[in-house]
């Protein structure tokens, strides 16, 4: 990583430490840590991890790393929105492990154009030897279709199916917060080797494109935390950007 960059990220990691995590992981504790032991316990999910693992590119900000926290997060959604939604106990646990798998496959085509739609299909191969039905897999398939911002969404055919999709969005839309200048942005310049003074210049258009994904959430909990997500990432962004005209005013 170019070392302006290291020390801009490094910086961005100190501020990010001053803000406290975002209320959706003390609101819900207990189901982010149901989400969590499932991951790391549920034969199919922890066979699906594995082989993403292997399979995923991890130098450009939506690697292994991403694809966990949104397969997490994605979980604790489901689980929250399916109790809400009178799901029994064992449609719960089967919905938090669609979710979870969906996670972990959202990007795993992510350096491709369309990387929504080659991921779907992609992972409609993949999931083909899973103890999934066809109709699982056509609403897992259908979630990472849709996962994009400001693109238009398939229609799903059932509620689980849409439920699944808004799950997915939304906890993808979560890592756009702090996750973002703590990891993502670093790894994406770093990859496409953006001279210093392209990214400070598009820099406050990134900042204001940020913004906009606040009024994107779907499901009714994304709704209610998805925001607060955003304005940590936009307080951290705008933090860091002082920082950036102090000490590198010579890029602007």
């Amino acid at each position: 990583m170019n070392p302006i960059y290291e020390r801009i990220r490094k910086q961005a990691i100190k501020i990010t430490s001053d803000f406290p995590p975002a209320d959706f992981y003390t609101d819900y504790e207990e189901h982010v840590e149901f989400s969590s032991r499932f991951f790391y316990s549920d034969p199919v999910v922890c066979e699906l991890r594995d082989f993403v693992t292997q399979k995923i590119d991890n130098d450009f900000g939506h690697g292994m790393d991403h694809a966990g926290k949104v397969a997490l997060d994605a979980g604790a959604l489901m689980l929250i929105e399916g109790e809400q939604n009178g799901y029994s106990d064992q449609s719960l646990t089967h919905h938090v492990r669609m979710a979870q798998c969906a996670g972990l496959l959202h990007d795993i085509k992510r350096k491709h154009k369309k990387h929504a739609k080659e991921g779907a299909m992609y992972a409609g191969k993949v999931l083909a030897a899973y103890p999934f039905s066809s109709d699982d897999v056509t609403d897992i398939c259908a979630a990472i279709e849709n996962h994009e911002a400001f693109g238009k969404a398939l229609e799903s055919k059932t509620r689980e199916g849409a439920l699944l999709s808004d799950c997915l969005y939304d906890s993808d839309k979560f890592r756009w917060g702090p996750d973002n200048f703590t990891h993502t942005v670093w790894d994406m310049v770093s990859y496409a080797n953006i001279p210093v003074k392209k990214f400070v210049e598009l820099y406050p258009k990134g900042i204001t494109f940020l913004g906009k994904i606040k009024d994107t959430f779907r499901t009714p909990t994304g709704k209610i935390y998805g925001p607060q997500f955003i304005d940590l990432g936009l307080s951290i962004g705008e933090a860091l950007y002082r920082y950036i005209k102090t000490e590198f005013a010579e890029y602007l």
